[in-house]
């Protein structure tokens, strides 16, 4: 697969713009997408769930279902799909900080933006205030994935909207948001 124009337009843009420390926040950041991150957080959710209230323990298997899914898709298709990062193909990039980021050959689909994706999807039952803050949290999180260049832009527009398809599809078999919240 080749990085269209679009893509490589902003990662000449990012390359030109960052500096080492706006390259560290950015990984530091982007561990807060990261797939053993979540899927911890999402184990301890659902043990901590058992007992609860049958609403609450139907959101934590979702969330360790959903969790496990989108962390399983990026593997499977990374090793269908090669696609260079753009950390390897931007030489300005390293001029100014940019390191180098997971396998060379591993851009497509971007496996942080999938766990975002689900989470923007699944707050979609949560209240405003809680949902908002969520969703800017994701949205923010994948921009760190163009940001240090570990992404083309694509790769990680479409890993978020595998992974909102992935948590939408998984709430027919898990009943999640069928507890009256309208979803959004």
């Amino acid at each position: 697969m080749k990085p269209t124009k679009i893509d490589r337009t902003i990662a000449d843009f990012a390359a030109r713009a960052t500096v080492p420390s706006v390259q560290t926040l950015g990984r530091g950041l982007s561990w807060g997408a990261d797939e053993k991150v979540w899927l911890a957080l999402s184990a301890v959710g659902w043990i901590i769930s058992r007992g609860q209230a049958r609403s609450v323990q139907r959101a934590a298997n979702h969330a360790l279902l959903v969790t496990v899914a989108v962390s399983a898709l990026p593997h499977v298709m990374k090793s269908v799909f090669n696609q260079t990062r753009p950390d390897r193909e931007t030489l300005r990039g390293h001029l100014d900080g940019v390191q180098l980021s997971g396998r060379a050959e591993d851009a497509f689909p971007s496996g942080h933006a999938l766990h975002m994706g689900a989470l923007y999807s699944g707050a979609s039952t949560l209240p405003a205030p809680v949902r908002i803050g969520l969703r800017s949290i994701a949205l923010g999180l994948c921009a760190t994935r163009i940001l240090i260049l570990a992404h083309w832009a694509s790769d990680v527009a479409a890993g978020f909207l595998m992974g909102a398809l992935v948590e939408r599809g998984l709430r027919l078999w898990t009943g999640y948001g069928q507890d009256g919240a309208s979803p959004t």
